[in-house]
C-alpha cells in the first residue's frame, strides 16, 4: 500500500557541525534504503545544489531543497509532501550544524527547524575520532537545548577501532539516546570538492556511480537499517496537503530552453514543474555540446553552475553563443542566475562569452555568500518592480559592468546596493531564487514567451 504523502517514514540526518559525516551517512542512507526496493523520497534542507545530485544518484528520484529562507517555513511542509508523495521512506540531509541557520535570524533556515515542521525524528552523526567520554555530553547537550526537537538516535563516525567504539557507547549508554551506527575510519569516499564544495554528479557521473555505491556499503555494513527504519515511521503525521504548480490552461506551449550538462547544473527540480505548469514545453539543451537552442525556441532559462570550469569550451561554442545573443536582441524572455549571467556578459576571464550584456566577468578569491533579502527594482520578464524575493549568492567571482546598465534587484543584506541587469527581455542576477515561493514568476515567463 502507498503511503499518503502526510504520513511517509522519515528521518532527518543532522550534525554538530559541517564536515562530520552527514552526506556520507544521508546518501548512503538513500541508496541502502533503495537497494531494498524501497522508493525513498531525498531532501537537502538550505540552498545546496551539489548534495541533491548524489541523492538522485542513490534513490533515481529528484534530490528536493527544503529551505524555509527561500520559501518560508510555511511551504517547507508541503514541499516535501509533494516531493515524498507515493515513498515509502523520506531522508532528509541537513545543513551545516543542526541549529545553525540564516545569520542573525535565530532558528530560521536551520535544520532543526525544518526537523520540528516536519515532525522528524533526527539522527545526528558525530565525528567520533578525537573523542570518547566527552561525546555523551556533546550528544546530551544538542538532544536537551530544544525539546522539540527529538533526537532519536546517533551514528558515530571515523571510529577507530574496538575499543574506542566500546568507550563511545559506554558513555552514550546514559544519555538515553541510541546507537544506530558505528563507521570505522576508512579512507575517505571519492568525492571530490573545489572551490564551491563537491564536484556535480554531471560532471563525474561514473566515478560519482561508484562512490555513492560506497557510501551505500559503508552505512549498510556500519548502521543498523532497521532500527532506523523503525525510528523513520515514528515520524508524526503532517497537517498539509501537497504543493502543487499552479496550472494555466490554454493559450501556445512556447517553447523554454533550460540550460543543462556539466556546467549548468544548478536548478530546483520545482523550477520545471513552474514552467510546465505555466503552459511551456521545457526542453533541456548542454551549452558544451549543443551548437544550436531547440526548434522553436521562446524563451531561455539559464541556471547556476561553474561556467568557470567550462570557460573555454563555452566560448569555443561560438554557434551556441551566437544564437543565444540573436534570440536576447530579438526581445524574447530570458532568465538567468549566477554562472547564466557570467554566460551572458561579454567576457569571462578574458574568453569571449555571448555579449548580451556589457559587462566582463573574472574569477576572484574572494567568496561571496549568504541569504539576501530583494526587491524587483522595475518591471522584467520575471517580476513586476516592487516585488519582494527572498535569494541566496555563492560565487567567487565578479562582474563589472559597463555604463548605464539597469539593476534587477534591490539588496538589503549585507548592505544596501543594486544587483544584477534588466535589458529588454534579459533578467539576470547572482541572486539563486526558488520560484515556488512566488509561482507568479514562472507564470509571467512564460506568458512573455507567448507573447515577445
Amino acid at each position: 500500500m502507498v503511503n499518503p504523502s502526510s504520513s511517509v517514514p522519515r528521518l532527518v540526518v543532522a550534525a554538530p557541525s559541517s564536515g562530520s559525516g552527514k552526506t556520507t551517512v544521508a546518501t548512503g542512507l538513500m541508496a541502502a534504503f533503495a537497494a531494498r526496493g524501497l522508493a525513498v523520497s531525498p531532501h537537502k534542507v538550505g540552498p545546496d545544489y551539489i548534495d541533491p545530485g548524489y541523492h538522485t544518484l542513490a534513490t533515481g528520484r529528484p534530490g528536493r531543497n527544503l529551505d524555509a529562507y527561500l520559501c518560508g517555513p510555511e511551504l517547507v511542509g508541503p514541499l516535501f509532501a509533494h516531493g515524498a508523495r507515493g515513498c515509502d521512506l523520506a531522508v532528509v540531509e541537513g545543513v551545516m550544524g543542526l541549529y545553525d541557520g540564516a545569520a542573525g535570524e535565530g532558528e530560521l533556515a536551520s535544520t532543526a527547524q525544518v526537523a520540528k515542521v516536519l515532525r522528524a525524528p533526527v539522527v545526528l552523526v558525530v565525528d567520533a575520532s578525537s573523542q570518547s567520554r566527552s561525546v555523551a555530553a556533546l550528544v546530551h547537550g544538542f538532544a536537551s537545548w530544544d525539546p522539540e526537537v527529538r533526537i532519536g538516535g546517533v551514528i558515530l563516525n571515523k571510529v577507530g577501532s574496538d575499543r574506542h567504539e566500546a568507550l563511545l557507547r559506554e558513555a552514550l549508554d546514559a544519555s538515553g539516546v541510541p546507537v544506530l551506527g558505528v563507521l570505522r575510519r576508512a579512507p575517505q569516499v571519492d568525492t571530490p570538492s573545489r572551490h564551491l564544495g563537491l564536484v556535480p554528479v554531471a560532471e563525474r557521473r561514473g566515478a560519482a556511480v561508484e562512490a555513492v555505491a560506497a557510501m551505500a556499503a559503508q552505512v549498510e555494513a556500519g548502521c543498523d537499517l532497521e532500527a532506523l527504519a523503525g525510528l523513520a515511521r515514528g515520524a508524526g503525521p503532517l497537517a498539509c496537503a501537497p504543493w502543487e504548480p499552479p496550472v494555466v490552461s490554454g493559450g501556445t506551449r512556447p517553447v523554454v530552453a533550460v540550460a543543462g550538462g556539466a556546467a549548468f547544473t544548478f536548478s530546483y527540480a520545482e523550477h520545471a514543474e513552474l514552467l510546465t505548469a505555466a503552459g511551456a514545453e521545457v526542453v533541456t539543451f548542454d551549452p558544451l555540446r549543443d551548437e544550436a537552442l531547440p526548434e522553436g525556441t521562446a524563451g531561455l532559462v539559464i541556471g547556476g553552475g561553474f561556467p568557470e570550469v567550462y570557460a573555454g569550451e563555452l566560448s569555443a561554442n561560438e554557434p551556441l553563443r551566437r544564437a543565444v545573443g540573436e534570440l536576447a536582441r530579438s526581445g524574447a524572455p530570458v532568465a538567468a542566475e549566477c554562472a547564466g549571467l557570467l554566460y551572458l556578459c561579454r567576457e569571462l576571464d578574458g574568453l569571449p562569452m555571448c555579449g548580451v550584456l556589457d559587462a566582463s566577468a573574472r574569477m576572484s578569491e574572494r567568496l561571496t555568500l549568504g541569504y539576501r533579502d530583494a526587491v524587483a527594482v522595475g518591471d522584467s520578464v520575471l517580476a513586476p518592480a516592487g516585488t519582494r524575493m527572498r535569494g541566496h549568492e555563492f560565487h567567487r567571482t565578479v562582474v563589472e559592468p559597463g555604463a548605464g546598465a539597469a539593476p534587477a534587484w534591490g539588496v538589503r543584506a549585507p548592505e544596501r546596493r543594486v544587483e544584477g541587469f534588466v535589458q529588454r527581455g534579459v533578467h539576470a542576477s547572482y541572486l539563486h531564487t526558488h520560484w515556488a515561493s512566488e509561482p507568479g514568476v514562472a507564470r509571467r515567463f512564460v506568458e512573455r514567451c507567448r507573447t515577445s
